[in-house]
């Protein structure tokens, strides 16, 4: 072991005194490092340009694939194009054989305008010919409207001639039976000598013509039917019937009459109280007028005619400071006052138990407002009106007597709520227990 190890030492000290000096140790140490760091920067760059080699590669590859649906794109449209331009080609095609119809139209239109024209002046013609036709038709109805009337008439009067010719007839062969009984009584020839001897007679007569117009008669008389025997009857019954409706008329125009004068009467009452209402409005009017607006002069009038129940109503109204001029000229505070003048001018006129204003002080200022409350206080107290009136200001709520209001002390639950305002002044006035003691 000795052995060894001094071999060994001898070994290692050959191989120290075989090593080259410190400084060539770390030049060579620092060429290693320098060295090892190229390699490593060119394992660096190596790897950076082997990834961007497989991300270009992969965008390339990328790209190929959007480029091949692209491509597929292209064709697809291609084909679309294609199959656009053969229908667009169609469509030409039939654009252009409908071209030529429209192009051939206005040649047809207007020779169906010409055969419509020359249709409509014939039909103008044929029209002009049927009114003319129909205006002698017309009159021709009427003629013969007037000859069938006349012939009515005349066939009236035959028919009356008939029953008088027959009526003549009938005693004419009376008279002549007891003629010819006569004769054969007077002569003893017997029948054939009285009928020899009537012979020239009744030939005289023409009694074939008399037979004839007799038969003739007789038709007209069958042609006329048979003879109401009631007609005595029913011309009594419509005698009857229109004495009645003749004492009816008269009843009729002396209620008529009657109405007529109460009508009248009405008219004349409705006149007088209208006019003196209409004074007695127009007077308060007037003085309510001066009052709300501190001055100035207003007044009714009567429009439409003389008539004062068909007259309409006008009002004249002139506030202080300015001239007279109609109610639609006045602002919207001046309109309301005036048109609460008229209403409480008709309260004085005819008071009413109850009277129910629903904002009517909403185009007043305050001032107005107050003289608005003063006028209700002197009116309630003298027609003993009660005022109900539904308002947002808060000086009427305050000269009220009693306030109706709607809280909602939780959602969606509304309780009406009042408040007796006289009560709580008179409570407010009273003394407190310190002030009484």
């Amino acid at each position: 072991d000795r052995d060894e190890t001094l071999s060994e030492r001898a070994g290692a000290a050959r191989a120290i005194v075989e090593l080259p000096a410190a400084d060539a140790l770390r030049a060579m140490a620092a060429a290693a490092r320098n060295a090892r760091r190229a390699a490593r920067n060119d394992a660096d760059s190596a790897t950076r340009r082997a990834a961007e080699t497989a991300r270009a590669a992969q965008s390339r590859a990328a790209r190929l694939a959007a480029l091949e649906r692209d491509r597929a794109g292209w064709r697809r449209r291609l084909e679309a194009a294609a199959e656009r331009r053969r229908t667009l080609g169609e469509r030409r095609a039939a654009l252009s054989a409908r071209l030529e119809e429209l192009r051939a139209l206005p040649g047809r239109l207007r020779a169906r305008a010409a055969a419509l024209d020359a249709d409509l002046a014939a039909a103008r013609a044929t029209r002009a010919e049927a009114a003319k036709a129909l205006a002698n038709g017309e009159a021709r109805a009427a003629e013969t409207a007037r000859a069938l009337e006349r012939a009515g008439e005349a066939l009236a009067r035959s028919r009356e001639e008939t029953v008088r010719a027959e009526g003549v007839r009938e005693r004419a062969g009376a008279m002549a039976a007891v003629a010819a009984a006569r004769i054969a009584e007077s002569f003893a020839g017997g029948p054939g000598e009285a009928a020899r001897i009537a012979g020239p007679a009744a030939e005289d007569r023409d009694i074939e013509e008399l037979e004839a117009r007799a038969a003739r008669l007789r038709r007209e008389r069958e042609r006329m039917g048979a003879v109401n025997l009631r007609a005595e009857i029913e011309a009594a019954e419509l005698e009857a019937e229109i004495a009645g409706m003749t004492r009816e008329r008269d009843d009729v125009a002396a209620a008529v009459a009657r109405l007529r004068g109460a009508l009248d009467a009405l008219d004349r009452e409705g006149r007088a109280r209208l006019e003196a209402a209409f004074e007695a409005v127009n007077q308060h009017f007037r003085a309510l007028f001066e009052r709300l607006f501190g001055g100035g002069r207003a007044e009714l009038t009567l429009t439409g005619g003389g008539d004062p129940l068909q007259a309409g109503l006008d009002i004249v109204a002139s506030p202080p400071g300015k001239r007279a001029r109609a109610l639609s000229l006045l602002s919207g505070g001046e309109k309301a006052l005036a048109a609460l003048a008229l209403i409480f001018a008709v309260f004085r006129a005819r008071p009413a138990p109850i009277c129910v204003l629903d904002e009517a002080d909403a185009p007043l200022d305050d001032a107005n407002v107050g003289r608005f409350c003063d006028l209700l206080d002197d009116i309630a107290a003298e027609t003993r009106t009660r005022f109900l009136v539904v308002t947002h200001h808060r000086l009427t709520m305050a000269r009220m007597n009693r306030l109706y209001g709607v809280t909602m002390t939780e959602r969606g639950v509304s309780q009406l709520v009042s408040a007796d305002l006289s009560e709580a002044e008179a409570a407010a006035r009273a003394p407190g227990p310190e002030e009484a003691a």
